[in-house]
């Protein structure tokens, strides 16, 4: 067996198990729709915040409700010492323009 024979049956196994995950989440998304329905009822009637994207740090929470200033509590120019910090982006009030002052 060539190597170029090994990278293909490579290459055709991994398209096959790709094949099969696909295949088999489309059959678990059909099993899971009535728990999920069940699950949007329950945060409506308990009027539920937002998903908690990470656990580590309070401004990576809940990116909508954080604060300005809780990614440099030691002082101004400080670095985010959480890992999440770096993976979500400031939020669109800190991204528009100041107006001058006249």
């Amino acid at each position: 067996m060539r190597k170029s024979d090994g990278f293909f049956l490579f290459i055709a196994t991994g398209i096959l198990l790709l094949a099969a995950i696909f295949i088999q989440a489309r059959f678990v998304t059909r099993g899971d729709l009535p728990l999920l329905r069940q699950k949007a009822v329950v945060v409506k009637n308990l009027r539920l915040t937002d998903l908690c994207l990470f656990t580590e740090a309070r401004h990576t929470r809940n990116p909508s409700q954080a604060d300005w200033h809780t990614p440099f509590q030691s002082h101004p120019l400080a670095l985010d010492h959480f890992p999440s910090g770096s993976l979500i982006g400031p939020p669109g009030t800190l991204k528009k323009p100041r107006h001058a002052i006249n």
